[in-house]
């Protein structure tokens, strides 16, 4: 299913290449990154986001700076990749995928390097190995949605929040990957889509999915979604993740912590789904997460037209944080782990998970 005639992140005529997200649904275009610096603004600018989608990217973004360096020694040429991979882990500090992804890359090379390969042969198996990463992060979206496709009944409706579909992934998605397996399992499954202010994910890019993929969905301001929960019109909460902590806490796109609450008082089951990459062992806790702080002008602008007064300040956290007491369950590629979370997070990164994919 989705991705099938487009396609999120890849390289091509060597290049990485992305759908630009910022102009769907109303256009679909690709553009072919040639240097790191348009890689990193890419992600800065929301060209590509979702914690997975921006691991991948930064991979191959790394693979683009052995391509381009003119180093002739592999000492050099992991300078090189330093260099380049230190500004790639300045563009967002929440998504665990991208340090991940920077590491997993960084010592692949360091790895390589140490057994003799020059620095053409490194060139040209780094990006072999970055795009091997990408196809790794699709296999595993397809078997997180099976894990978490046996949580979702038959005629369930679903409420998810931003978009955590093939567009913030390799490929298939994390929350959505629940929601295409369950209907590839010949469950009838409906989607309530939040809007997810102020960049519109929801509206933008998860109705736009579901709906190429012919999967029932209806759009629905972020402020609805207490009315339909109270007039019994959502059965389960699916959402991704951009980092868990290792006690269970969970980073997403804000306005995911308000819904958790919503779930809780409605007894409705919140569910998150995040590869086993996006457990960040490391952070205790929610509180130890660094949430990223973006620009007043995604608040204070809605499209072209000015919404907030001109010297009216705002805030704009880009995620919230969820306690692990308001979450059911979190699918991962290796199954479903339940609480007391601590326990089973960690059971499911031993041994470490091989891959990324979660706003």
């Amino acid at each position: 299913m989705s991705g099938d005639s487009w396609f999120t992140v890849r390289w091509e005529d060597e290049a990485v290449a992305l759908i630009d997200q910022r102009l769907l649904p109303s256009e679909e275009r690709y553009l072919h990154l040639r240097d790191v610096e348009a890689v990193a603004l890419a992600i800065e600018d929301l060209v590509v986001r979702g914690a997975p989608a921006i691991g991948c990217t930064a991979a191959l973004g790394l693979a683009l700076a052995a391509r381009t360096s003119t180093a002739d020694t592999p000492e050099a040429l992991i300078a090189d990749v330093d260099v380049a991979a230190r500004r790639l882990a300045r563009t967002r500090p929440t998504a665990v995928n991208l340090f991940w992804a920077l590491d997993r890359m960084r010592t692949w090379l360091a790895n390589a390097a140490a057994g003799g390969a020059s620095a053409q042969v490194l060139r040209d198996d780094m990006l072999v190995e970055a795009t091997e990463l990408v196809d790794e992060d699709i296999e595993i979206c397809r078997k997180l949605g099976a894990a978490g496709a046996s949580l979702v009944p038959d005629n369930a409706r679903i409420l998810t929040h931003c978009n955590a579909g093939a567009l913030a992934t390799g490929g298939y998605g994390t929350a959505l990957g629940v929601v295409r397996a369950a209907v590839e399992a010949g469950r009838r499954v409906s989607v309530l889509a939040d809007e997810t202010r102020p960049f519109l994910q929801g509206a933008r890019l998860t109705a736009w999915e579901l709906d190429r993929d012919r999967i029932p969905v209806e759009v629905i301001t972020d402020n609805m979604a207490a009315h339909f929960m109270g007039t019994g019109e959502v059965d389960l909460v699916i959402v991704g993740a951009d980092r868990v902590a290792a006690n269970g806490d969970v980073a997403n796109k804000i306005g995911t912590y308000g819904l958790a609450l919503l779930a809780d008082a409605h007894q409705l089951p919140f569910y998150v789904a995040a590869p086993c990459s996006t457990i960040d062992p490391d952070t205790p806790d929610g509180g130890a997460i660094p949430i990223e702080e973006r620009g007043r002008e995604e608040v204070a602008d809605f499209g072209a037209r000015p919404v907030v007064p001109d010297g009216v300040a705002v805030r704009h956290p880009a995620f919230d944080v969820t306690p692990a007491h308001l979450v059911s369950a979190i699918v991962t590629e290796r199954g479903v782990a339940r609480a007391p979370f601590g326990a089973s997070l960690a059971a499911m990164l031993r041994p470490a998970c091989g891959s990324s994919a979660g706003s």
